[in-house]
């Protein structure tokens, strides 16, 4: 029979001592640093409460420690893990716990019984006699902001490429076409504003969608000409098929042909030789964007109208027709009845595309939207680069309301980004914007044009500029709730704001 394994060696007293002390100045290191701790036995039951975590205990329903301690633990913290690390004896380290009291960043750890591996157990390991409950951060939006920023973008990533799998498993033209990821990226919701003229637009591109016409999109560059075209294709009862888009401004003439009705084999030197199908084909049964289609050459332009008025193409170096059923949503920032009378785009093609003309606004004629579009592009700045949006001040924000904007939007967000990565502190005032603006070579800082108000409108811009950004913020979330229905985390989203950065708004303005 084997010998009994050797005991091992009892520790000296000074490091017994030293592990002792250790251990209780563990104990009082976290219970001093952290936001709450409790114990609980190992019935679930809690049987001790340190000071901070009186705090939370209102919310909990109780008015006391001494109420508090002596309930199981599943009753009066919901959501609560403490059964599992119970159970298993395993920690959880670092978990998010949400319950009527808040959002938390927690940590439990069981809690052993002493064993010097003489009593019969294996390694030595004593019973889970209890657990340790420690809230780590009670603002974890806040004090976590970089590290949750980072993990919604990779969420976002994953749940973007979920959906891209789904759509090529479950849709066979994706499965046809070479570049199968094309797909709407946008919806109505994501064209960010309740100004009338905001409205409107969208008003009548909801109509444009349910129908089968051509659209013809108009307005300055950056005006969100693109993100209408995809909201209408996701709307319409195309949405299942491809989201085709052609920029012809950024393909060489000499490849336009090609690249809308695609060629036959060795149709030309150096063609592939299984021939190429072109835009028009790859959008059969979904939606082809043009996209500045004043740029297109007068040669092509009677192809075009030939294609739109047939529903056929005849591809480079080939004598057959090919169908195709594609709707044509059209856009452009020149002025095109002006090019039709220079003779730069053909009248017939003109008014084939121009079915429903879309005029999309540029931002000056939508200021009051700006508030809700800094916050929007600033939370999707935050998503990209896992830093915190900039925080602009009434002030800063009556500054950006006063601008030109001749590039609408993109210029916008151009500037965002130059102050977020130009300012050394996270909140921006009209000063330090001013000041940031014209070392980005921005010389000319534009104050709001009062030359052509009158009436009831001069009297509005004249009032302080608190005030006015105050009112264009109260109308986009009294908007923003009643297109959802009153739910605020909807509505948060909508506005491209935090949910508590909402109920702060909301509490303002009731005061």
């Amino acid at each position: 029979m084997p010998a009994a394994p050797a005991a091992p060696p009892a520790l000296p007293l000074d490091a017994e001592g030293i592990l002792a002390l250790a251990a209780r100045s563990m104990f009082h290191l976290f219970s001093s640093i952290s936001q709450g701790m409790f114990l609980v036995d190992s019935s679930g039951r809690i049987v001790w409460v340190n000071e901070g975590y009186r705090r939370f205990l209102p919310a909990l329903g109780f008015s006391s420690i001494d109420q508090f301690q002596g309930h199981m633990v599943e009753d009066v913290i919901p959501n609560t893990q403490m059964r599992r690390v119970l159970e298993t004896g395993e920690p959880i380290l670092v978990d998010l716990l949400t319950n009527k009291a808040g959002t938390f960043v927690v940590s439990r750890i069981p809690l052993r019984a002493e064993s010097d591996g003489r009593d019969g157990r294996e390694g030595g390991a004593g019973d889970v006699i209890g657990a340790i409950g420690i809230v780590l951060f009670d603002q974890p939006e806040t004090t976590l902001q970089p590290l949750i920023s980072k993990f919604a973008l990779l969420q976002r990533d994953l749940d973007d490429a979920r959906r891209e799998l789904a759509s090529q498993r479950n849709n066979p033209l994706y499965q046809h076409a070479p570049d199968g990821q094309r797909r709407s990226k946008y919806t109505f919701a994501s064209f960010i504003g309740s100004s009338p003229a905001a409205v409107e637009v969208k008003r009548h591109a909801r109509r444009a969608a349910q129908s089968t016409s051509p659209v013809l999109l108009l307005g300055e560059t950056g005006t969100g000409k693109e993100l209408l075209a995809h909201a209408i294709h996701a709307s319409s009862a195309r949405a299942k098929g491809l989201f085709v888009s052609v920029n012809i401004a950024a393909v060489p003439d000499t490849l336009l042909e090609a690249e809308f009705f695609g060629f036959a084999p060795g149709a030309f030197t150096g063609a592939d030789r299984r021939g190429r199908e072109g835009k028009f084909k790859l959008a059969d049964g979904g939606s082809l964007f043009l996209d500045e289609i004043g740029d297109m050459p007068l040669g092509l332009q009677a192809k075009l109208l030939r294609a739109l008025q047939e529903g056929e193409i005849e591809p480079l170096g080939s004598n057959k027709l090919v169908p195709f059923d594609a709707r044509v949503i059209a856009a452009t920032s020149r002025d095109l009845p002006e090019l039709v009378r220079r003779g730069l785009f053909r009248e017939d093609l003109y008014y084939r595309l121009n079915v429903l003309p879309l005029r999309v606004p540029p931002l000056r004629e939508r200021r009051s939207d700006i508030p809700a579009l800094v916050e929007a592009l600033g939370e999707d700045m935050a998503l990209r680069s896992g830093e915190a949006p900039p925080e602009l001040t009434p002030d800063a924000l009556a500054l950006l309301a006063g601008q030109h904007w001749r590039g609408n939007i993109r210029e916008l967000r151009n500037v965002l980004e130059q102050v977020t990565m130009r300012s050394d502190s996270q909140r921006i005032d009209a000063v330090q914007l001013e000041r940031i603006l014209r070392e980005a070579g921005l010389e000319q800082i534009e104050l709001p044009d009062l030359s052509h108000a009158g009436g009831d409108e001069e009297a509005a811009l004249l009032r302080p500029l608190a005030q006015q950004v105050a009112e264009l913020e109260r109308k986009a979330i009294a908007a923003a709730m009643a297109s959802t229905g009153g739910n605020k985390l909807a509505t948060s989203r909508l506005l491209g704001i935090s949910r508590a950065t909402l109920y702060e708004r909301m509490t303002n303005q009731e005061r």
